[in-house]
């Protein structure tokens, strides 16, 4: 892991975002009495529960890109659309909650971020073939 330090960093970030909306879920689940494995119930817990599963999906999607890049040599360009990325969906949460209607702007900040990363990937696997 000593070559990829920032990557590692983004990484346990976004293990923490992960965390943070889980716990954003348990909370509003406790505040609307909703009990599991009920998922749905009061419109705020549903939002919770979205953000949730939204993020988490998107991990899924982003995390190996990000490793991927950062494998290819380019810890911080990797590392700097990671962040990104993380920005991208701690406003998504933030819109989310306010005002679902206007997540989309952050939504498309993490997808480019996502993008990013897959093109990071991309260039240095066809760099290695072409050589």
């Amino acid at each position: 892991m000593t070559a990829w330090p920032l990557t590692t960093l983004i990484t346990l970030l976004m293990v923490l975002l992960l965390l943070g909306t889980g716990m954003l879920v348990a909370r509003a689940r406790g505040r609307h009495g909703i009990e599991a494995p009920a998922v749905t119930g009061h419109p705020l817990f549903e939002r919770a529960y979205r953000i949730q599963m939204n993020t988490l999906e998107n991990t899924v999607l982003t995390l190996p890109l990000l490793w991927l890049a950062a494998g290819w040599g380019q810890d911080r360009w990797a590392a700097l659309a990671g962040a990104v990325w993380l920005l991208g969906r701690l406003w998504y949460v933030k819109a989310y909650l306010d005002n679902p209607a206007r997540r989309g702007p952050a939504f498309g900040l993490a997808l480019l971020a996502s993008a990013a990363l897959g093109l990071q990937a991309a260039w240095g696997v066809l760099h290695t073939l072409l050589g």
